[in-house]
């Protein structure tokens, strides 16, 4: 980890969510603690969702695609978070298959630029009542579409 974080340009894909960090998300040294990370990305996601009308209530047989699981996470910390404050998630899918798909993300300051973690999660659709893997519906693939990273 360095002290310096690496900027990167505001990409022309995928979504910057804002996110918040609280006092209390800061460890012991002061500095956001690893797990708030894929916390706080998850947070960003479900506020994506949730403006495309994908919610999950608890009820697994409604959930429709929300009835998914994590079968991969990884992250990498570039840089320290040292205080609270408005930051950002930029949000993207790499992969968009039938019953899974992998997204990345970056943890950086509000306008995108910095990069504080970076990473990667797979996700499988999974039916209700076998919880096998099932296929996307046609209007989550739709969604998606509008994330997905361009090849190269």
């Amino acid at each position: 980890m360095t002290a310096e974080a690496p900027t990167a340009p505001v990409l022309s894909y995928g979504r910057l969510m804002p996110v918040t960090v609280h006092f209390d998300d800061l460890d012991a040294l002061g500095l956001l603690h690893n797990a708030r990370y894929p916390l706080l990305v998850e947070r960003a996601w479900a506020e994506l969702w949730h403006g495309h009308g994908i919610t999950f209530e608890g009820d697994w047989a409604a959930a429709g695609d929300a009835c998914n699981a994590v079968k991969e996470l990884t992250i990498g910390y570039d840089a320290p978070v040292t205080r609270p404050g408005v930051y950002a998630v930029h949000l993207w899918l790499d992969r968009l298959g039938t019953t899974g798909l992998t997204y990345g993300f970056r943890f950086c300051s509000a306008d995108g630029t910095t990069t504080y973690a970076h990473g990667t999660r797979v996700l499988v659709r999974l039916d209700a009542a076998t919880l096998r893997p099932a296929p996307w519906s046609e209007g989550f693939r739709a969604a998606c579409r509008e994330l997905l990273r361009p090849a190269g």
